[in-house]
């Protein structure tokens, strides 16, 4: 992990009542952007400018003309961010929201399991750090892994990496035999398969709605698969009213706010915990994210090495895209 360190100081007292309205001031003053995943907490959702899921945020992280990347995610998002933009500051309110799925990944690890299989093309989901994407030839998102899976011949061998769920799914998806590397996200891990079904029967006509990061035994019961930009359209577009989500509860706040007719239904961890919402997201508050552009820190960076060979997979995915 790359980044400047967060500066420590005592905080309480620079605070502002109206966090919204300074949040803005400092937008205009620094001429920022913030952009945010669907799985932060609602304040910050609704103090975005762009909210979405990874491919929607690498998008506008390479077209912005913004002077500040304001990050409201994890650190491999943001560091997408920089590797897009590297003469811009990309600021991330909280250096310690990283992510179980990069961590499942040590790039020693896989620089050698990637040396194991030479004739293989390397096709990454961007839930990984800069260092693993400069070592992959095509970077992925969860809506576009099986479009980009299915732009290459069939003769051509693929590493998938570094989870392993979506790379079941795809292969499923794409009639591919995909070597995995075997990384998985703790929340999408957490869903009890038991609970689902006993949600279900509480509410028989809810949608079951699951995102592919899930384990195979909760997919085998949705109704619907797909990213968190495809489940929140799905429930926009269905004429159904109720769904069971699978996939880590901040996205409902958006559902609720696009279809505020209609019920969305957090699906159970398999104990009567919280562990179903990312705990690397929920570190970003909007109390960290203000002073993080009051402060223009903590800062994201990267080696230029790193950088300019983590860009061009990116750049692949854009096109092909």
């Amino acid at each position: 992990m790359f980044a400047t360190a967060f500066p420590k100081t005592n905080t309480a007292s620079r605070i502002p009542s109206d966090l919204f309205g300074a949040i803005d001031e400092l937008k205009k003053d620094l001429k920022a952007i913030v952009l945010a995943h669907y799985y932060q907490e609602p304040d910050i959702q609704d103090v975005a400018d762009y909210i979405g899921d990874s491919l929607g945020l690498s998008q506008q992280a390479a077209s912005t003309d913004a002077e500040v990347i304001v990050f409201a995610g994890v650190h491999f998002m943001a560091e997408t961010a920089k590797i897009l933009n590297p003469d811009k500051l990309v600021i991330l309110p909280d250096l310690d929201a990283g992510c179980s799925l990069a961590d499942s990944c040590p790039p020693n690890e896989f620089k050698a399991f990637k040396a194991a299989h030479p004739e293989h093309l390397v096709i990454s989901y961007i839930n990984c750090t800069a260092e693993i994407k400069a070592l992959s030839d095509i970077i992925c998102t969860s809506s576009n892994a099986v479009k980009i899976v299915n732009q290459i011949p069939r003769d051509r061998s693929i590493i998938f990496a570094p989870d392993r769920n979506l790379g079941r799914y795809v292969a499923e998806q794409t009639g591919r035999d995909l070597v995995l590397w075997q990384g998985s996200c703790i929340v999408h891990e957490t869903f009890s398969e038991k609970r689902i079904v006993e949600l279900k029967t509480q509410y028989p006509a809810a949608k079951i709605i699951a995102h592919p990061e899930c384990e195979p035994a909760v997919l085998r019961h949705a109704d619907f698969i797909g990213s968190t930009t495809a489940l929140l359209k799905y429930c926009q577009s269905s004429s159904d009213r109720e769904f069971i989500v699978a996939t880590e509860p901040g996205i409902i706040h958006q559902m609720e706010k696009t279809a505020p007719n209609k019920r969305f239904i957090p699906a159970p961890a398999i104990n009567n915990c919280a562990c179903n919402e990312c705990p690397h997201m929920r570190l970003n508050t909007l109390e960290k994210l203000y002073l993080a552009m009051k402060n223009k820190s903590p800062e994201v960076t990267l080696p230029e090495d790193i950088r300019v060979a983590a860009l061009q997979p990116i750049q692949r995915m854009l096109e092909m895209s």
